[in-house]
Formats: C-alpha cells, structure tokens, sequence
C-alpha cells in the first residue's frame, strides 16, 4: 500500500460559500499540476498511480495529520459539469484530488481530461 502526503497551504473553493477543510464533513477538494509548461514533473504527475486502498495523509496549518483511503479514480472530460462529482450528503468527511489527464491542446492551453481521485477519512 502506497502512502502520499500533502501539507495543505490552502483549498479551493468551487462555486460554494467556504471551501473545505480536509476532514471536515463533506467534500474537499485539493487540485494540482500534472506538470508545467516546459514539461517538468508537478506535485500530482504521479496521481494516476494511486489506487484503492493507498493512504493519503494531509497536514493542516496546525501540525494535525489527516487519513485518507482512496476509494476509486475516474476520468472525465475538461468540460465535465462539476457540481454532483464534489458533493456528498453522506456526513462523512472526503477527500479528492484532481489534475489534468489527456491530450495538450496548444491553442486553449488545457488537458482534454480531468484526473479526480476520490478518498475517505479512515
């Protein structure tokens, strides 16, 4: 089992009143490179390899450790709706990362794909 470990300087807020914090109830969001320009690897260029059952560990401002089990990762296209894929009203606390996957497309300057892994606090 493989384990990642982020320290979190911030999340990202998707269209709602207050991003999440890692560990708080609900769906949060942590996104991330695949790589930069010149082709150089970035902090999520490994994120295609984690599979269900690796750990992700998240430090918060505050020194406190966070679990997360990845449960599954899915491909969707860059132009995906995003609402239902980052919302959860099970009460429990998620974690998903995303990058970029796919085909570089040089006159809109994105990935055709969006990587998202999605994980559970332990």
């Amino acid at each position: 089992m493989d384990q990642w470990m982020f320290l979190v300087f911030h999340t990202i807020q998707l269209g709602i009143s207050r991003a999440l914090v890692p560990g708080e109830k609900g769906s949060a969001v942590i996104d991330g490179h695949v790589n930069w320009k010149d082709g150089t690897k970035a902090v999520f260029s490994e994120l295609h390899s984690l599979k269900p059952g690796d750990k992700i560990v998240v430090e918060d401002i505050h020194g406190t450790l966070t679990t997360f089990i990845v449960r599954e990762s899915r491909t969707y296209a860059s132009n995906a709706e995003t609402k239902d894929i980052f919302t959860s009203t099970d009460g429990k606390a998620h974690l998903n990362l995303i990058t970029c996957k796919g085909i570089w497309d040089k006159s809109s300057e994105e990935y055709s794909q969006r990587l998202v892994v999605f994980s559970d606090k332990e």
